[in-house]
C-alpha cells in the first residue's frame, strides 16, 4: 500500500498538459501545474499554476494559486498569488487577483479586484445567496 500512496504522490507532482486539437469538456481538478493549448468547456480547479498557452481557449471558471493567459479565457478566475495576462490574451469575464500583471496589447473585458481579502480560492464552488 506505501507503493501506492508514493506513486500517487508522485503523480500529483506532474505537469498536467492539454495539447493543440484537444477538446474536453467537463471540469478539471488538480493538485499541480495545468498547460492549456487546446480547448476546456468547464471549470478548472487547481492547487498550482495553470497556463493557458496562445492557441489556448478555456470556457469556464477557473481557481488556481498562479496563472499566466496568453490564449482566450470566457469565464471568470480567481487567482491566489499572481496572475499574468500577456499581449496575445483575451479575456472575456471577472478578475479575482493577489496580484495582477497586463502587458501592453492584452485584451480584457470585465471587472477585476485585487488583494487578499477580496479572493475566494474556489470560484466554482461559492455558495449561492
Amino acid at each position: 500500500m506505501s507503493k501506492k500512496m508514493k506513486s500517487y504522490d508522485t503523480e500529483s507532482k506532474l505537469p498536467n498538459m492539454i495539447g493543440p486539437g484537444t477538446k474536453i469538456v467537463g471540469n478539471i481538478e488538480t493538485n499541480g501545474d495545468i498547460r492549456i493549448d487546446g480547448n476546456i468547456e468547464g471549470n478548472i480547479d487547481s492547487k498550482g499554476k495553470v497556463v493557458i498557452g496562445n492557441n489556448g481557449f478555456v470556457k469556464g471558471e477557473i481557481s488556481c494559486n498562479n496563472a499566466e493567459v496568453s490564449g482566450t479565457l470566457n469565464g471568470k478566475m480567481s487567482v491566489l498569488e499572481l496572475l499574468s495576462l500577456k499581449a496575445t490574451c483575451k479575456v472575456n469575464g471577472d478578475i479575482k487577483s493577489g496580484k495582477l500583471s497586463i502587458e501592453p496589447g492584452a485584451l480584457f473585458s470585465g471587472t477585476c479586484a485585487m488583494g487578499g481579502s477580496n479572493i475566494n480560492p474556489s470560484p466554482a464552488k461559492e455558495e449561492k445567496k
